[in-house]
């Protein structure tokens, strides 16, 4: 009976998201060339904006992962959890609108495009750099996307009744199905709907806790269990320190403000959108959002000798809610794995169908209907792409996965798509910069016991370094070509 009605609640939600994406795909079709499919016509207002941002920071690992470190770790988690709003917040109200504008002048679609053409130097060197960017924006994403499509198998092959390889196969195609219509316009519409699921998710998680146990109570419990849950004396994942998790802050600032998933929607704000009005709406969603860890916490209380802690969640929705509930929540976590990784692979997707064309075949001119085709051709191929890497993939971690392939990349690209606007520099500073934050976040990550969010911020404060350093050296070299110009 459950079974059947969670086919029911998926066909229903299915219909919306593509009644959604044709909607969206009207949207886009009032742009001409590839910026109506990859940023979303430039369409998206306050709310839209607010909430596609939000429900792609906050992603499954929000709902799934993160009660799991609480379970393990405790309260420290719930502090880490929640510095996600703030700093997503922030970079939308400091960053969101030099990147805009500054897209526009240029006329980039894509962050690698947009890292190509606000740097001076020789059009090769850009093509080249562009190309790089691109390519390890498809690997490192594609990694990421990978662990998106077996988690999503995961969860959704349990409230199907089916096995878990169908249940990827049948999301990562209702994916596939509503993004390549509408291309950004459609992953951002289809975010909003599904935000609102995630946030209904959150208050009945947090209602169903303090209507048992007041906060006292919760608190009593852990300290009674263990003391280290509430006044740790390390960051757990974080860090060796209680001081650690206040990394979180930073890297999560980074991370919205850098990663073309995340960043391509400051591009795609529309012209009229207020950026102080994105920021109210992002603000008491994300912070509701923040409250997720809590039943980490309190299957911890209730449940206390789970061998594995990744099946906080899974326990909290079978032992604590009503089977019709539970399978509501669990359609909304569903929506919260599935707003990352469609935002994940329509990046993607543009890196190929866009950046990679452009870098190689940089005359090459298609018209509209052939660029719409290569668009959504390139989504279905890299969805594709996705779901049988997942099947060959040896056993993996999905954090380790996600923090490997949105790390590394955040650590490359943090540079030439900030630093840019405070630093005058050239495409050779951006170059330099992109390949020393990847070398550096995969041998950090690989080779070197860090907490989670040390190795990237690491990394990022070397790429920075070596963006501002190529940046004053060819500075000093020009002036003394302009000074030797001068005398002669």
């Amino acid at each position: 009976m459950i079974t059947s009605l969670n086919w029911v609640l998926l066909l229903v939600t299915v219909i919306i998201m593509v009644g959604l994406a044709l909607f969206s795909n009207r949207i886009m079709k009032t742009r001409k060339g590839e910026g109506g499919f990859l940023l979303a016509a430039n369409c998206l207002g306050p709310f839209i904006g607010a909430a596609t941002i939000v429900a792609t920071g906050f992603s499954g690992w929000g709902f799934m992962g993160s009660p799991g470190v609480a379970y393990k770790y405790g309260a420290i988690e719930l502090l880490g959890n929640f510095f996600f709003a703030p700093a997503m917040v922030f970079a939308v109200l400091f960053c969101a609108r030099f990147l805009h504008q500054k897209a526009q002048s240029v006329g980039s679609l894509t962050i690698p495009e947009y890292i190509a053409r606000s740097h001076q130097g020789p059009e090769s060197a850009k093509r080249f750099t562009q190309a790089f960017a691109a390519v390890i924006t498809i690997l490192l994403l594609m990694v990421f996307l990978v662990g998106q499509i077996k988690a999503l198998g995961l969860l959704a092959g349990q409230w199907l009744g089916i096995d878990d390889q169908s249940a990827s196969l049948l999301m990562v195609g209702i994916i596939i199905l509503y993004t390549s219509i509408g291309g950004l316009a459609a992953v951002a519409f289809t975010d909003a709907f599904m935000v609102i699921g995630m946030c209904v998710s959150a208050l009945i998680i947090v209602v169903t806790i303090f209507a048992d146990l007041s906060p006292s109570e919760l608190i009593t419990g852990l300290n009674a269990i263990d003391p280290h849950l509430l006044a740790p004396d390390n960051s757990g994942p974080y860090g060796s320190t209680p001081w650690h998790v206040f990394m979180v802050l930073p890297y999560a600032f980074i991370y919205s403000a850098t990663l073309p998933y995340m960043s391509v929607r400051f591009m795609a704000l529309a012209k009229a959108t207020k950026l102080h009005h994105v920021a109210a709406y992002m603000t008491p969603i994300a912070c509701l959002l923040s409250l997720v860890p809590l039943a980490g916490l309190y299957t911890r209380l209730k449940v206390p000798g789970l061998e594995n802690p990744d099946q906080a969640m899974p326990v909290f929705l079978a032992q604590f809610l009503s089977p019709s509930v539970s399978a509501v929540v669990t359609l909304f976590i569903l929506f919260a794995m599935k707003s990352t990784a469609n935002s994940v692979l329509h990046a993607i997707a543009g890196s190929v169908s866009h950046d990679l064309r452009q870098a190689i075949w940089p005359n090459c001119r298609l018209s509209d209907k052939a660029l719409l085709i290569l668009n959504r051709s390139s989504v279905w191929l890299l969805g594709a792409t996705g779901f049988f890497a997942m099947i060959y993939a040896p056993p993996f971690m999905l954090s380790m996965l996600a923090i490997l392939g949105s790390g590394t990349l955040m650590a490359a690209l943090v540079a030439p798509t900030l630093l840019a606007h405070f630093i005058p520099a050239n495409i050779y500073a951006a170059l330099s910069s992109i390949v020393v934050g990847f070398l550096t976040g995969l041998i950090f990550f690989l080779y070197f016991d860090f907490g989670w969010v040390e190795a990237p911020l690491y990394s990022s404060v070397l790429a920075c370094s070596t963006y501002w350093i190529t940046a004053k050296t060819f500075s000093h070299q020009e002036d003394i070509v302009s000074i030797s110009s001068s005398h002669s």
